[in-house]
């Protein structure tokens, strides 16, 4: 039989006979009842803690670091875009830039490889996933949460491993946090050069 709490008690939080109504239970949240009722045949599911692993387990596996890694080739594809910028005059006799001289094939091939990026992700993430129920732990991260974010799943994953394997498990946070700083620096040079190249091309289209 379960011990009725009271207000003021240290009862840990859980469902109770409700003191008002016998047919139902209560939530108590430790310190007082709250508003939350169910019939009292209810039992809230309750999950088990996940056992910690044992410091020979592996808790990396080639997967993760791919997930972790993969936005590096993006950002070596953008430095191989190289936009072109061509100037036409319309028939108002207006002279503006052709905004189909950006597509060139650097273009594509980043655009393309965003895509794949996404779905190995994605992939690696369930490979991942497999490999950590393998090594024994208790309801990984979810793969699923990469068709969100390759950065939501890569954090999600490590603060779950840091439970059952203390002190291990956060490099991946790390090391994409590494690689966000990295393709910010390269975006911002990128970007930097682009608009220098664009302005000198403008004014030597409009000087000639």
């Amino acid at each position: 039989m379960m011990t009725q709490p009271v207000p003021g008690s240290t009862t840990p939080s859980g469902w109770y006979p409700d003191p008002w109504d016998p047919r139902l239970v209560r939530w108590w949240d430790g310190r007082a009842w709250t508003a939350h009722q169910a019939p009292a045949q209810f039992q809230a599911p309750v999950q088990a803690p996940r056992p910690e692993l044992s410091p020979e387990t592996p808790v990396y596996n080639p997967f993760i670091w791919a997930i972790t890694l993969l936005p590096l080739v993006s950002i070596l594809l953008l430095l191989t875009w190289q936009p072109e910028f061509r100037m036409i005059t319309t028939r108002q006799g207006v002279t503006t830039m052709d905004p189909f001289s950006m597509y060139t094939p650097g273009y594509f091939l980043l655009m393309g490889s965003s895509f794949l990026i996404y779905g190995l992700s994605v992939f690696f993430a369930f490979l991942d996933r497999q490999r950590l129920l393998q090594s024994g732990v208790v309801r990984p991260f979810h793969w699923a949460w990469a068709f969100l974010s390759a950065i939501v799943y890569v954090i999600g994953r490590s603060v779950i491993v840091n439970k059952v394997a203390p002190k291990r498990g956060l490099l991946p946070v790390w090391a994409i946090i590494a690689v966000f700083v990295i393709s910010m620096v390269v975006t911002g040079i990128w970007m930097s050069n682009f608009m220098q190249s664009m302005y000198s091309q403008f004014g030597y289209s409009v000087s000639t």
